[in-house]
């Protein structure tokens, strides 16, 4: 195997159920709206009007468990 590192795969928000069942997308919108104040700021990354889950960061973020 290679040492190359891959991007992180963001997926936006929107398709996020898509890939993963946890949270639901009422759940996530209310993750990405008090953001600074979770700590979910970490996790999103707004392109535009658009936001984007790095999934990785989304996993770390969880395991740590300290959400505000």
């Amino acid at each position: 195997m290679s040492d190359k590192q891959f991007p992180p795969r963001l997926i936006p928000a929107t398709e996020w159920h898509e890939h993963h069942p946890w949270p639901p997308i009422g759940g996530l919108r209310h993750l990405i709206f008090n953001a600074s104040a979770n700590g979910f700021d970490t996790v999103i990354c707004r392109v535009g009007r658009r936001v984007l889950i790095d999934e990785e960061a989304f996993f770390a973020w969880a395991k740590e468990g300290k959400h505000g």
